[in-house]
């Protein structure tokens, strides 16, 4: 669950703190206030596209953070591959957004692109409003809220499923590239045989071409380097020169043994310069023994010239680097044999595929058929829910179908489909395409209180989930909100106080037009603050004596129906 969403420069809000706790949280406020601020701060935060417009116009950028309790397993795999951390399983994600619209993500303290919010969000927040309706809106979407609701027995089915689907698809693409046209096969095996053929002649190692670099530059020069190392040479060493560096550091020597005896000081000195010739000494050898090694044979450079010809040649042909080519070499025999399998292999291949099929047919059999199972519960427990939502005539239908093209897909073979027929007489339609907007977010109200019973998202936010009702519906909204709430994190922004009345958790935000600037706080609601904006939701007369009244009871009732169901 959420904990915390802080909000800086943000529309309308210039600072702001959300604390958000367990079960039903409500958000209210005049119109204009900002309430749309918080689903858009969320929406932020779960990887929706930045929009520049969102900044205050007085600020450089807005910055969203929320702060979540974590224990689902992918969102902790996930966060330790972008370099995040959870501490004491709090996950604290931020993000910016700039005035130019350029867009910053921090997860668990790591740098991450935008696209991990989602991978993330997917598994702690799934956000319903009247614009924005995407769960219902993908038929993906739709076969996993079935799925959802069928629960662990079809996942276990679906999760056998698609391993044998993957061997399968593996499978498949094996056989094709070994059944590829025969010229085609035969014509890439000759271009292997020959490339294979003109490497082994040459055999070349890695580092070679540059190694030979190096030793053509060597020996082109080697004259020249022979004679300044013999220079080097009679300069430190010389057996007929008497100013050579070894003759010189001994007269040295032998000029401070003699005082040695006068002065101790002496001492550390005669050691440097001792330690100092010892250096020199193995100097004059290292050079007296590169010289030597310069004396080589007079065909070396042309053995080199042949050598980098024949490298050169397969980089031309096979490169376009001395890697490429080595990597062609090594992998020329496992390609070849792929190319030579016989017959018989690509027979065995063929059994091992039609096995799978066998699996899979019966898999996805079953699976259509626990699916098929499900739609037919969950289209009835769904249309319930709506009759109880001011939709008093709805028929909702889950339609399993058989998905057109291949025979088997990585989720099996089924199309579900999610269709809403508002009144009687008619035919059941995508619910996409005939529901209003508000009757779209009570449909999805209806299925996550049904789906809840088996599984659930950690946080449900809905956005205005009541428009359009009022009355003895809004009261059944408020109802089916706090019972969702007993199974996940709810926060729901709504300007009804018959559904407010319900929260656990109560927030308002105000808004202030005495500046320059309209600004939006946001306070948590206890005790008389919490009547007096039940009776502006109730009257738009917070200070009237019979709305407080009025709201008082209402909270009176919705604590007393909380009680009874407990």
């Amino acid at each position: 669950m959420i904990h915390e969403i802080s909000i800086k420069d943000l529309g309308v809000i210039q600072s702001a703190t959300l604390t958000l706790t367990p079960g039903f949280t409500a958000v209210t406020g005049e119109t204009g206030a900002g309430k749309t601020m918080v689903v858009s701060a969320l929406g932020l935060l779960l990887g929706e596209r930045a929009d520049s417009g969102v900044v205050r116009h007085t600020a450089e950028r807005a910055l969203v953070s929320g702060r979540w309790s974590v224990t689902n397993q992918t969102v902790l795999d996930r966060v330790g591959e972008l370099g995040g951390s959870i501490d004491d399983g709090e996950l604290v994600v931020t993000r910016s957004v700039s005035s130019e619209g350029r867009s910053r993500v921090v997860v668990g303290g790591a740098s991450s692109p935008v696209s991990a919010l989602g991978d993330i969000g997917s598994h702690l927040v799934a956000i319903h409003g009247q614009s924005e309706q995407l769960r219902l809106r993908s038929q993906t979407a739709q076969r996993e809220s079935l799925d959802r609701y069928a629960g662990g027995p079809l996942r276990t089915l679906v999760d056998d499923y698609q391993t044998v689907y993957r061997r399968w698809s593996t499978a498949i693409t094996r056989r094709e590239s070994m059944t590829r046209d025969a010229s085609d096969r035969l014509r890439e095996a000759d271009d292997l045989r020959t490339a294979v053929a003109a490497i082994d002649a040459v055999a070349p190692i890695a580092g070679e071409d540059v190694a030979l670099r190096a030793k053509a530059d060597r020996l082109a020069n080697s004259e020249e380097l022979r004679r300044a190392a013999q220079e080097a040479h009679e300069s430190l060493s010389a057996d007929d020169a008497e100013f050579d560096a070894v003759s010189l550091m001994e007269n040295a020597r032998r000029a401070l043994e003699r005082v040695n005896g006068h002065d101790p000081s002496i001492e550390g000195i005669l050691a440097q310069i001792t330690e100092a010739s010892i250096v020199v000494r193995e100097a004059a050898q290292s050079v007296s023994a590169y010289a030597a090694g310069l004396d080589v044979d007079g065909d070396d450079l042309e053995q080199v010239h042949e050598r980098t010809a024949a490298i050169n040649a397969l980089v031309r042909a096979y490169g376009p680097t001395l890697d490429d080519v080595l990597a062609l070499w090594s992998s020329a025999s496992d390609r070849l044999f792929d190319l030579d399998r016989s017959d018989d292999a690509l027979a065995a291949l063929s059994l091992e595929i039609a096995a799978d099929e066998v699996t899979l047919e019966g898999l996805a059999t079953r699976i259509t058929s626990a699916r098929t199972e499900a739609a037919q519960r969950l289209s009835e427990a769904v249309t319930e829910e709506l009759h109880s939502l001011s939709m008093p005539t709805a028929q909702f239908v889950v339609r399993v179908a058989p998905q057109n093209g291949p025979e088997f897909f990585a989720h099996g073979r089924d199309v579900v489909e999610m269709l809403l027929r508002p009144h009687p007489g008619g035919e059941p339609k995508p619910v996409t395409k005939t529901a209003s907007g508000g009757e779209l977010s009570r449909v999805m109200l209806a299925i996550e209180v049904v789906i809840a019973s088996t599984d659930t998202v950690p946080t449900l936010v809905f956005d205005e989930v009541d428009a359009g009702v009022g009355g003895a519906s809004a009261i059944e909204i408020g109802r089916r909100l706090a019972i969702l709430a007993r199974s996940a994190q709810v926060i729901v922004v709504t300007h009804l106080a018959q559904v407010a009345a319900f929260a656990t958790n109560h927030l308002r935000i105000v808004k202030d037009t005495s500046g320059a600037i309209t600004e939006s706080t946001i306070s948590r609601l206890d005790g008389d603050e919490r009547i007096e904006e039940m009776a502006r939701l109730l009257s738009g007369t917070p200070d009237s004596d019979n709305a407080r009244a009025h709201a008082a009871e209402m909270l009176n009732s919705a604590d007393q129906w909380r009680g009874e169901i407990a």
